[in-house]
Formats: C-alpha cells, structure tokens, sequence
C-alpha cells in the first residue's frame, strides 16, 4: 500500500502537469532527491525525454521523526543543527520539497533557458558495512569517485563542498574522513575548499535533502557568493579541520565566490547520503 500511494503522487504531478515521458516514484532515504536527480540526467542521456523535472519532498510524521530520531539517539536535544562543530548534538528535522527542470545542455541553450548550473558528474553507491546513522567511508567513496570519473575532475577541482552535514557527530566525522580520503592524493592549499550545509539553514529535509543542498548551490553560482553555513564556532575534536593540516574550511560568512582564472568556471559538488547507507555525489559548474 505505501509503495501504490508513492506511485499515484508522482503520476497525478505528471497527470496534471501534462508530462508524458518517464514518470518514476523512488525512495533512497536522505539521497531521494539526489538519486531521483541521478535518474533524471540518465534518461536525458539515453535520449529518452528532452526534458525532465527531478527532486524530492518531504513533510515527515513527527511521529516518525521526533520519537523515532529520539530513539536513534540522532535528534539535537538543543534544537539546534551544528555541522562540524564541537558543541554538535544531533540534527534538527526540516519540511520541504526541491524540485529541479534537467535538460541537455545544447537543447537549453537552444531554447534560451536560463541555465543555473551545469551537471557534469552523478556518482551513486550503495555500503556493504553502514549503519542508520552513518555511512561506511568506503560506500562514500565509491560514489564520490564515479562523479569525479564521469567528470574528469581532479577533487581539488572544486571550490565548494555542499557536504551531507546533518550535525550528528558520527555522521559528520565519517563524511570528513571520506573527503580527506578522497583528496588524500591531491595537490591542495590548507583551508582552500570551502565546506557547507543547507540543514543548519533550514533543518534536514530527509528525502528532500538532496534538493535543498543541489538548489542551494546553484544559487550561489548565480550569486557569484560563497554562503554561510550557521552555527559553526569549532571544529569537533579529531576532525581535522584545522586550515594548518587540511584543504577544507567551514564557510561561516558570506564571501564573493572569485573566478580561479578567465578559463575555468566555478565548480562545487553536492553529497546525499541516505540511511541503510546510500550515497549521491553530485558534481556541478556555471555555465559559460
């Protein structure tokens, strides 16, 4: 029965929105909309639709949510979500829906869309170690690496992390021992990758999540400005997070997002991950 009303959500959006082509309802956890995004770019890749509406929503029972994060130990006794921080104590449960229109790149400057982001990379994994509420490093990993594949990045490529960041302690030092592991190799300055997380904005969307952090980025590409992600005073202990010793940095204001040079556009890469242990990386750049 769950599974027959997930269907009939997705196909009366399509009914009433006259939307003929693929018409698919999934369920990853926290990396919905990422992978709902995933499967977007692939059927315009396969040249089966021209264009595609992607995304999640998310407007949780707080039954579920509040006695249910509650006896996962995941949800913030303070109320509030700090990613990364010292004083984090949990995550902070948003509502919400993202949706996003994906459309080949030379078909929308063909019809003069007004073109946010460009995406050049989707990698999805699934863990064989996870848990609820932290994801095996190694799964990250995997992900991460067939976004940078696909690309053709080098992980020092990008300006901006749009990091997972639910402000569960656990969580969040898995997610940073993926990055350093993933930029382990890489030619990096200290403190040259900014790191964010829409959830300390607006909370954790769940299977929105991966719209929200996605929507976020591009605005800020639009914007031409690094943005803030709140709450932030320390780095939690262990995590590395000092400048001195690691490429990534919280980026705790607002700071004009420079050019590295006239030739390269800016990059930035959105990660989802979801529990049971399902992993998107997204890797996205203006467009030029």
């Amino acid at each position: 029965i769950p599974m027959m009303i997930l269907n009939m959500a997705s196909g009366m959006f399509s009914l009433y929105n006259g939307l003929r082509g693929p018409n698919i309802a999934t369920c990853s956890a926290c990396a919905t909309a990422s992978h709902a995004i995933g499967e977007a770019w692939r059927t315009l890749v396969m040249g089966d639709a021209d264009a595609m509406l992607a995304g999640g929503v998310s407007r949780p029972d707080s039954l579920y949510t509040q006695m249910g994060f509650c006896q996962l130990r995941a949800l913030s006794p303070s109320g509030v979500c700090r990613p990364f921080d010292a004083g984090a104590d949990g995550l902070v449960v948003g509502e919400g829906a993202g949706i996003v229109v994906l459309k080949r790149l030379d078909d929308a400057r063909r019809d003069g869309d007004t073109i946010y982001g460009v995406i050049r990379g989707i990698g999805l994994s699934n863990d064989i170690a996870g848990s609820l509420l932290a994801a095996d490093s190694e799964g990250q990993l995997r992900a991460m690496r067939e976004a940078y594949r696909q690309a053709g990045w080098a992980p020092e490529d990008v300006d901006l992390i749009e990091c997972h960041g639910t402000g569960t302690p656990l969580g969040d030092s898995v997610e940073l021992e993926s990055l350093r592991a993933l930029w382990h190799q890489s030619h990096w300055r200290p403190g040259q990758c900014a790191l964010g997380s829409v959830k300390s904005n607006i909370g954790h969307l769940l299977t929105a999540a991966g719209a929200a952090g996605l929507i976020k980025t591009l605005l800020a590409m639009r914007d031409k400005q690094l943005p803030p992600s709140a709450n932030f005073d320390r780095a939690s202990r262990g995590t590395e997070l000092d400048v001195v010793q690691s490429p990534f940095r919280v980026q705790t204001d607002v700071r004009p997002w420079e050019r590295r040079d006239a030739h390269t556009p800016r990059r930035a890469a959105v990660s989802a991950f979801g529990f049971g242990g399902i992993n998107a990386h997204l890797l996205v750049e203006e467009a030029e």
